[in-house]
């Protein structure tokens, strides 16, 4: 027999503070006794990019200040990290009642414990080591700049920035070529692409357009070609490493993501004095209640 239990459920949307203007994700705050069928199966279900489920740190990571253990899942398959699932699980868990061993929230997931800190309403994760640097072949960069549909001259810098998603990021001329993208996805599939432009006006409200110094997309292979994500925050750590380590950003700066989408995502970046890489960002509870599983 099918024993199902209601398990305390929120959905969030991150890197906004404007609810439906973000990427949202789907967090079950009680996994407990769940097999991975069901999660991937109730994943599935729900048509989202992104859904965890919180369950008890083990005991070794519990000793090394983990607060919660977190398993993701996007339609398909678990993933080991991802950027907006670790924020959205953060704040369901700490609107749920839970309660950090120390100053940082410590997630424990699959590349092991990620460190998540406070500022207020935002909530930033520490970006976790990339696993391969270093400029694309020339091959790669003449197959992107084709399947992105601009010239080759449009590509100022480029690298691969593979924390976990294989990514290869390109920077262009402007932001405005950025968001003009049409890409073709037969000359794309498979890959997954980061694509970042600089703003050319920045003034003081972090919420208008032009307040963010970078505008960002992201492609990535789907269950039907290749899909465009609203706002990624493994991509936009692995491209705060890299742009600020070549001396293309600042330690701190907005970047824009979703535009094209219709979204107004908002990912905040910051390098602080250990050089630890933070991204952070808003997230709102959109749906709370109880689902059964």
């Amino acid at each position: 027999m099918l024993i199902m239990a209601l398990r305390p459920f929120k959905q969030v949307d991150v890197f906004t503070a404007v609810p439906y203007l973000g990427n949202p994700l789907a967090v079950v705050l009680d996994g407990a006794g769940l097999s991975t069928e069901t999660m991937q199966c109730f994943t599935n279900w729900t048509n989202l990019s992104e859904c965890t489920f919180v369950l008890p740190p083990t005991p070794e990571a519990r000793a090394a200040g983990a607060d919660y253990r977190v398993r993701i899942f996007c339609p398909g398959r678990e993933l080991p990290f991802a950027g907006h699932p670790t924020l959205g699980t953060c704040h369901a868990w700490l609107q749920a009642g839970g309660v950090p061993q120390a100053e940082h929230v410590v997630q424990e997931c699959g590349v092991g414990l990620v460190k998540i800190r406070r500022d207020g309403d935002l909530l930033a994760f520490a970006a976790p080591p990339r696993i391969k640097t270093g400029p694309l072949a020339e091959a790669d960069v003449e197959r992107l700049t084709r399947g992105l549909g601009i010239a080759r001259d449009d590509v100022i810098a480029h690298s691969w920035c593979d924390n976990g998603p294989h990514w290869r990021g390109v920077m262009l001329r402007n932001a405005e070529l950025v968001r003009a993208l049409q890409p073709d996805t037969r000359l794309l599939d498979g890959l997954f692409v980061g694509v970042v432009g600089a703003h050319a006006l920045a003034g003081s409200q972090p919420q208008s357009q032009h307040d963010c110094q970078f505008e960002v997309r992201a492609f990535f292979p789907g269950n039907n070609g290749v899909c465009e994500d609203p706002v990624t925050g493994s991509l936009n750590a692995a491209l705060a490493q890299w742009l600020i380590e070549s001396g293309l950003a600042p330690d701190h700066y907005l970047a824009a993501q979703g535009t094209a989408l219709g979204r107004q995502g908002r990912v905040h970046i910051s390098r602080d004095s250990a050089n630890t890489i933070w991204v952070g960002g808003n997230t709102v509870t959109c749906i709370a209640g109880q689902v059964d599983l």
